[in-house]
């Protein structure tokens, strides 16, 4: 029995020996890749590249030509809701309601206003509806990120 335990304590060791000398390796790599200066270089053209992409970005937001679509996009999404919620088709009224909800500056507010004026049982769908039309929307963004520029 003494010779099994042995055994086992060398493979144990070994194993524990084994791991240490793979940290250590990946260390030394690490720091080796960190200190070149190649790897220093490309660092510093991502970053500078990736710049003008986020000026673009924040100059699209704020662009007023952008806004002013995006208003009128809200309110026919908020007529379109209206319409449908008289008509008696809640589903597709809701997301009517959704859309205007996600385009709009003051979400919280409009949520109080259709608290105020849209039947409870209706409300309750738009409420239910919300968080899928926010997993699609982030689900549709990472799709356009990653396949029209790739994951770099």
């Amino acid at each position: 029995m003494p010779s099994v335990r042995l055994r086992v304590g060398l493979l144990a060791a070994l194993a524990a020996g084994g791991a240490v000398a793979l940290l250590g390796y990946c260390v030394y790599l690490d720091r080796r890749r960190r200190r070149d200066p190649g790897f220093r270089r490309c660092l510093r053209d991502r970053r500078r590249a990736g710049e003008p992409k986020a000026q673009a970005w924040a100059r699209q937001l704020w662009d007023p030509a952008r806004k002013e679509k995006l208003q009128e996009f809200f309110l026919q999404e908020v007529q379109m809701g209206q319409i449908c919620l008289i008509r008696g088709e809640p589903g597709i009224g809701i997301e009517h309601l959704t859309n205007a909800l996600l385009v709009c500056g003051q979400p919280k507010e409009l949520l109080r206003f259709f608290k105020q004026t849209l039947p409870p049982e209706v409300f309750q769908m738009l409420l239910y509806k919300i968080p899928l039309i926010c997993q699609q929307l982030e689900a549709d963004m990472y799709e356009q990120k990653y396949l029209k520029d790739g994951p770099d």
